[in-house]
């Protein structure tokens, strides 16, 4: 008979999701297990400035025929291969219940975050990231008026490695009639713990991680970023401002240069993690743009970094992952630990400090 008591930290175990209302599977024991993967020292990739044949750099040709002007900060124009599109015209097809679809209209942006094309969030001053926030607030307000949006979604593909076909800094932004599958399910969540308990579920979560420390991995006085009690990928994030906001234009000025501070303080540690340009998928999640209050809704982005041992080794989605549940080794408190040990001085300025 097994005397042993049940340990988070040692015995494989499943941790729920309360925003999705799914599971993951946790295994710790498995970090004992040898490495006999090959693990390659980083390299920095070198840019330009600028650079003449990139479509995002300034002054330079489009593939769609347009040219960029000279901008000095953020710039924002129509996707020229936009994924969705305003004048779709209405329809649906089912057959027999089994096979439906629906059209969808929508409007997809690109912001760019800077002019220079060798910077990334993390070596931005403090101010353009100011800018890059301001622009995603005024997009969701913007985009969120048209009649036919109810759901704008804001996000940053960085990295090769993550689908990213430019390196130069930037963002998309789709805006759509429908609210996509993710958003829909934090949607339902949210409005029913707020209709079961009158509280806002990311509210008493964000207490819950500030009494117990372990899994925060920076924070100021306005926004905290965590790794999820029920994180996926290795070096999950959550950052949730510490006010119930339901999206960005409600942000007061203080608040909008705490998510400015707290954006680049997260993306350098995630770059002084294995010493590179960290890859991710980074989304904002905010209420839904279809004219009702959403009174359940707390702001949030979400990063899924892939990176799992170094630069070059990540983590799969595959077998178990695919045809059962995500998994992972590395508890969220280790992740959360490994996070916070690290400077804030992104190291590629490190040695250029006294």
């Amino acid at each position: 008979m097994n005397t042993k008591s049940f340990n988070l930290t040692e015995h494989p175990h499943r941790r729920y999701n309360p925003l999705t209302r799914e599971w993951i599977l946790v295994s710790p024991h498995r970090t004992q297990r040898p490495w006999q993967g090959q693990v390659d020292e980083p390299t920095r990739e070198q840019r330009p400035a600028h650079d003449p044949q990139c479509y995002l750099c300034t002054g330079n040709a489009r593939a769609g025929g347009a040219r960029n002007p000279d901008y000095a900060g953020v710039f924002v124009f129509d996707n020229d291969y936009a994924a969705l599109l305003p004048n779709t015209p209405a329809g649906k097809f089912d057959k027999q219940h089994l096979l439906i679809a629906a059209s969808v209209r929508g409007i997809c942006r690109v912001l760019v975050y800077s002019p220079r094309h060798d910077l990334t969030m993390a070596e931005l001053e403090p101010l353009a990231i100011r800018s890059v926030v301001d622009a995603w607030a005024e997009q969701y307000r913007e985009l969120g008026e048209f009649p036919f949006v109810n759901h704008v979604q804001i996000f940053e593909n960085k990295g090769k490695m993550m689908g990213a076909s430019n390196p130069h800094p930037h963002g998309q932004i789709w805006a759509s009639e429908h609210i996509p599958h993710e958003p829909a399910l934090e949607q339902r969540a949210q409005a029913d713990y707020r209709g079961d308990s009158e509280r806002c579920l990311l509210c008493d979560y964000l207490k819950l991680e500030l009494k117990e420390q372990s899994r925060i991995v920076v924070a100021n006085d306005d926004f905290v970023a965590v790794v999820p009690f029920w994180a996926v990928w290795p070096f999950e994030l959550l950052l949730l401002p510490t006010r119930h906001i339901a999206a960005l234009p409600s942000l007061v000025e203080r608040e909008r240069n705490a998510l400015a501070d707290i954006l680049k303080r997260l993306t350098t540690r995630y770059d002084n993690l294995f010493r590179t340009s960290f890859p991710y998928s980074m989304g904002l999640h905010q209420a839904p743009t279809d004219g009702n209050e959403h009174s359940e809704w707390h702001l949030h982005a979400h990063f899924y970094p892939p990176l799992l041992r170094s630069a070059t080794i990540r983590k799969f989605m595959v077998g178990f992952e695919m045809l059962g549940e995500p998994q992972r080794d590395i508890t969220a408190e280790t992740s959360a630990a490994q996070l916070r040990a690290l400077s804030e001085i992104h190291y590629t300025l490190a040695n250029d400090q006294p």
